[in-house]
């Protein structure tokens, strides 16, 4: 049975509906009627997802690519809107819709007293609207529009408590880098139109083979290989979205927004459009070998170093936060090796482990009261049951303990990069195991901070007497004063303005009205239906997704890079391959990485202080996230600025204002002046003037005439 454009135009549109409804009509809706309308409509788009998987992938329904409107025709260039449906497509809608469907339903509690509550609603619907579209398109032109909508969206929505100095500068930082990205996107479809003459899929895959041989003439001597010129291109856009070294200052920042959108927007959806993108080009990527380089050195560098920087963090969401710059290496990394299918796989199962980590830290300090320093945590797991259990489930499934979902599609990776022998696979192999051990070692230690260990914040009681007086009464006089178990941990207080974690609504950190309880039905439902998948997703679909070419004509690749196919010679199902990866490399670091944190951080937490004296240079260079950001801020801001000054005063000010605009009007005022005075209004200087006029006439024709 073959697609219809109806069912595909209500899975994009569907979203779109909820957004304007809760959008325009909040008021007159109410909060009840926001989220009701926007779930439905994410219901209904996950729903048909799923149908539409069903068919592509077990009923055998062709790939759907037809254009259902056409925007313009300009000569023999058409822009046009259509869907190309094949399964790279179908999987990734179940995932954006069934994420969002899930974060959708834990808004409602996490933003139960935000005044923004109809306009929250209105910008997740969007952003689904807007990241179907990209995932749906079968052209360049819609792919860009559905990227530069994510984009905008991300900027509404990391930016939504909009009073807030801190979540206003993220939300621009995060604007401004993805615009360094989108610059060398946009660079890339021109170079893709210039060359194959369409903005097509289906047409340009066909005549990718012809940009061999053809070049890029920039001098007589400096010729750029056509195929390589347009994937770095592209991957630019990919690594300003997916934020990949050096465009990856802005995603921890972005955690100012609610914790929502931290799980939509960099866990399951916006970040992995670069990495679905490049998936999607996988017939150009083929022909360049420079490019592919490219990638997988700078998807290494990401996965290793963004992943040391989370090992210092002491903000629960900006642990998860680093772990995502982390993940998204993994899978540049896997796009740099051609194991294309290995990237999208760990970007399926990464979906749900990282959302259900986003969630439960949205959990946690919702149980808090908006605190999110984990120093100020410990022992949270009698209090949140299933909070702390689901949260194990992704800590597992993230640091790739065999078994777990994580374990299929990292492991993965790492032995594709070991079994290539494209240039930069060395390199990319050490981070990728290194990265192993740095994973578990901000895992664990983030788990133990939060769940494990002793108490570290006091609950005070408030009960008022006859006058209405409220007298604080520690009701836990056993539970030690917050900063006597963590000497070592609070040798240093917080690098970032302390304003910018949460509101601590004027109370001192680590000192709570009531005590921790588990976060309500909407809450915990989501964790649990992320669990699920976290657990089990890996093991069910291994063997199809990665060695059986499940993606069939979606994925390309070149038989002698075709790594994932030499790995599943040796692939004997899913039981076996977790008992294998138990004597693996990657699972031994992830096993001393635990024993190491486990004894710091349940048994020695005074010497979590020590090492951190003892390394004190390293742990200042992980800190200040190796200077990235004032690096960025020294050149590009304040040099903008300085260079926007020098013409402003040099060409704007001297030249424009003073010669061209001052200029001409003082030329103008001084010829009226002299005007002035010849208008004098007396018959005989006009009767004088006009004789005068008519010598000077008479003498130019007789001059003339001699």
């Amino acid at each position: 049975m073959e697609l219809s454009s109806s069912i595909l135009l209500t899975i994009a549109l569907a979203p779109l509906v909820g957004c304007v409804l809760a959008g325009f009509f909040g008021k007159q809706i109410g909060r009840v009627g926001a989220h009701s309308i926007t779930i439905l409509g994410l219901l209904i788009s996950f729903g048909l997802s799923f149908y539409v998987l069903y068919q592509i992938a077990f009923a055998g329904a062709p790939v759907y690519n037809h254009n259902i409107y056409t925007w313009f025709e300009i000569g023999k260039y058409t822009g046009s809107v259509g869907f190309l449906i094949d399964r790279l497509t179908a999987m990734m809608m179940v995932v954006v819709t069934f994420v969002s469907l899930l974060v959708h339903v834990y808004t409602i509690g996490y933003m139960a007293d935000d005044p923004g509550y109809q306009r929250f609603f209105s910008y997740i619907s969007l952003f689904t609207f807007s990241m179907l579209m990209l995932v749906m398109s079968n052209n360049f032109l819609q792919l860009f529009f559905g990227w530069e909508a994510v984009g905008l969206v991300s900027y509404l929505l990391i930016g939504f408590w909009f009073k807030r100095p801190t979540a206003i500068f993220a939300s621009l930082k995060a604007f401004v880098v993805n615009r360094v990205g989108d610059f060398g996107f946009l660079l890339g479809i021109a170079a893709v139109l210039y060359f194959l003459g369409t903005l097509d899929y289906a047409t340009a895959f066909a005549s990718a083979p012809t940009l061999v041989g053809k070049t890029l003439t920039l001098t007589q001597n400096i010729h750029w290989d056509a195929a390589t010129v347009i994937c770095i291109l592209l991957f630019i856009g990919a690594m300003g979205k997916s934020a990949q070294v050096p465009l990856h200052v802005w995603l921890p920042d972005s955690m100012e927004g609610p914790t929502p959108i931290s799980a939509l927007i960099h866990a399951a959806t916006m970040v992995t459009a670069g990495i679905f993108m490049v998936a999607r080009m996988s017939p150009f990527y083929e022909l360049s070998e420079t490019a592919l380089s490219v990638v997988l050195v700078i998807g290494a560098t990401g996965a290793l170093f963004t992943g040391l920087i989370g090992i210092v963090q002491n903000d629960i969401k900006r642990v998860v936060a680093y772990s995502t710059l982390s993940q998204l290496g993994y899978m540049t990394v896997a796009l740099g090796v051609s194991a294309y299918a290995g990237a999208v796989f760990h970007l399926m199962t990464h979906a749900f482990f990282k959302a259900l980590l986003f969630l439960g830290a949205g959990s946690v300090i919702i149980a808090m009261h908006h605190e999110q320093d984990m120093r100020y945590m410990g022992g949270l797991r009698k209090y949140m049951p299933i909070t702390w259990i689901t949260m194990w489930v992704g800590a597992l499934a993230l640091c790739g303990v065999p078994f777990f979902s994580g374990f299929y599609s990292k492991d993965a990776i790492i032995e594709a990069v070991h079994d290539s022998h494209r240039w930069g696979a060395g390199y990319a192999y050490f981070c990728v195991l290194a990265g192993a051990f740095v994973t578990a070692t901000y895992t664990f230690r983030q788990m133990y901070m939060t769940f494990h260990g002793k108490e570290r914040f006091r609950v005070e009681h408030h009960h008022h007497d006859a006058h209405g007086h409220g007298h604080a009464k520690d009701t836990h006089a056993h539970h030690h004063p917050v900063h006597a178990d963590v000497a070592g941990l609070h040798a240093h207080a917080m690098t970032d303005d302390p304003a910018k974690h949460g509101d601590h609504g004027g109370h001192e950190p680590g000192v709570l009205e009531h005590a921790p309880k588990e976060s309500p039905w909407v809450v915990t439902l989501p964790l649990i239906l992320l669990a699920i998948p976290s657990l089990l997703v890996g093991a069910v679909t291994a063997k199809p997704l990665l060695y059986s070419g499940w993606f069939g004509g979606a994925i390309h690749v070149n038989e002698a890079n075709n790594v994932l196919g030499e790995m599943a010679k040796e692939f004997n199902g899913w039981a076996s391959a977790g008992l294998q990866g138990l004597t693996q490399p990657p699972f031994i670091l992830v096993v001393i990485a635990f024993l190491i944190t486990t004894y710091i951080y349940l048994f020695n937490p005074a010497m979590a202080g020590k090492i951190k004296t003892a390394f004190k240079p390293i742990w200042t260079i992980l800190d200040r996230k190796f200077w990235v950001d004032e690096i960025y801020f020294a050149i590009f801001a304040r040099g903008g600025v300085k260079l926007g000054r020098m013409f402003w005063k040099g060409g704007d000010a001297a030249v424009i204002d003073g010669v061209l605009i001052d200029g001409s009007a003082s030329l103008v005022q001084r010829i009226a002046a002299g005007m002035r005075r010849v208008q004098s209004g007396y018959l005989y200087h006009y009767a004088f003037a006009m004789i005068l006029g008519l010598i000077l006439l008479l003498g130019g024709y007789w001059l003339i005439g001699q």
